[in-house]
């Protein structure tokens, strides 16, 4: 148990960081914090592009496998007295 929840762990920072960094990636849809850095000069062009589709594909599997993660993390911890003091 203790195998996988260190596999769990790792997986969790790798995913974290990676989430960041597609999240960044976006392009600022005006109205909110991208304002405030310069992101609203951008024209107001929809994302139809196959690179940008992709990009949102890639965010949505990271995002529900950080998810799963996160929960199979907190379920070990509960099951396994890990987080009883």
């Amino acid at each position: 148990m203790d195998v996988l929840h260190v596999i769990l762990q790792i997986l969790l920072g790798i995913t974290s960081l990676l989430l960041t960094l597609l999240i960044l990636l976006h392009k600022g849809r005006g109205g909110g914090m991208s304002d405030m850095f310069g992101g609203g000069m951008s024209s107001g062009l929809s994302s139809s592009g196959v690179a940008e589709r992709n990009l949102n594909r890639f965010t949505v599997i990271l995002g529900v496998t950080w998810g799963v993660v996160i929960i199979g993390l907190g379920l070990i911890m509960r099951f396994s007295g890990a987080g009883d003091s």
